[in-house]
C-alpha cells in the first residue's frame, strides 16, 4: 500500500515490500512473504539480510525455519533522524571539499523533481543577482517544497542582491501575486509566448523547456551552462529586453 513512500526515503521497491508484508502479517515465514509481497522466494532472502541490518526487521528462530518481526515503525523515523545527525557533523568538511573546487566551465542537463531542487541549491548557494526572462511564476508548483524559495529570497537578502523578473505576459491574470513578491518585474508583450524558461546567474545560464504558467509539462528539462564570458553576454542581452518591456 505504501512502497512507493517507503521507497522514496531510503528503502529499496523490494525492502519497502517485505517491511509491509511482515507488518501487517507480524510473526512470517519466507513463504508468508513471498504470497503477501507477490515476490518470488529466491529475491527474498537477500533482502532479509539487508532489512536485517538496516534494523527494521529481526528473525526468531523456530523449529523448522526463520520466522521474521518487524519493529515498531517508528523505528523508521528514529533511523532517519539518527542518519541526519551524522550526515549534519560531517556536511561542513563536505562543502569544503566541493567549494574548493572551482568549476569555471560546464555543460548538463538535470531533469525530473529531484535536480530541479538541485538547480535551486546552485541558485541559493551562489546568491547573487539574478535574472529570469519568460517567467511563468513556476516555483508555486506544489511539488516545490516552500522552503527552497524561501532560502533563496533569503540568502539574496543577506548579501544585498536583486532579482529582475521578465515575465510571460499570461502571468498578468495573477497580477494580485506577483505585487506581493516585492521583486522588479516586467511583460513581455501579447504575442511573444513560448514554452521555455531562462535563469541567469553568477556564471549560469540555465533555461527550461516545456514549461507552462504555474506548471512544468510531463517531459521538462533543465539545461545549465556555466561559462562566465557566456553568462555576461546573457545578461546584456536580458538587460536590453528589460529596457524595452512593460512596467508594471
Amino acid at each position: 500500500m505504501f512502497q512507493k513512500e517507503l521507497s522514496e526515503i531510503w528503502l529499496t521497491k523490494n525492502e519497502a515490500s517485505i517491511y509491509e508484508a511482515i507488518l501487517s502479517i507480524w510473526e512470517s515465514s519466507v513463504s508468508d512473504i513471498s504470497k503477501k509481497s507477490n515476490i518470488h522466494r529466491r529475491s527474498i532472502y537477500d533482502t532479509l539480510e539487508r532489512l536485517i541490518d538496516k534494523w527494521i526487521i529481526f528473525p526468531i528462530f523456530w523449529q523448522k525455519e526463520n520466522l521474521y518481526v518487524a519493529t515498531d515503525p517508528q523505528k523508521l523515523l528514529e533511523i532517519i533522524y539518527e542518519k541526519e545527525q551524522v550526515l549534519k557533523k560531517i556536511l561542513p568538511y563536505l562543502e569544503n571539499i566541493k567549494n574548493k573546487k572551482e568549476i569555471k566551465e560546464a555543460a548538463f542537463i538535470y531533469k525530473w523533481i529531484e535536480w530541479y531542487k538541485n538547480y535551486i541549491r546552485d541558485r541559493t548557494r551562489v546568491a547573487e543577482d539574478t535574472y529570469f526572462l519568460w517567467a511563468k511564476w513556476n516555483w508555486v508548483t506544489p511539488w516545490i517544497p516552500i522552503s527552497f524559495e524561501e532560502n533563496f529570497k533569503k540568502a539574496l537578502q543577506d548579501k544585498g542582491k536583486k532579482v529582475q523578473i521578465i515575465f510571460d505576459s499570461r502571468v498578468k491574470q495573477r497580477i494580485d501575486i506577483i505585487k506581493s513578491a516585492s521583486w522588479e518585474y516586467r511583460f513581455l508583450p501579447n504575442g511573444y509566448e513560448t514554452p521555455w524558461i531562462m535563469d541567469v546567474f553568477w556564471d549560469y545560464v540555465v533555461t527550461f523547456n516545456s514549461v507552462g504558467i504555474w506548471n512544468f509539462w510531463e517531459n521538462w528539462s533543465i539545461f545549465v551552462m556555466i561559462n562566465k564570458e557566456l553568462a555576461e553576454s546573457y545578461k546584456t542581452w536580458f538587460k536590453f529586453i528589460w529596457c524595452h518591456c512593460e512596467k508594471n
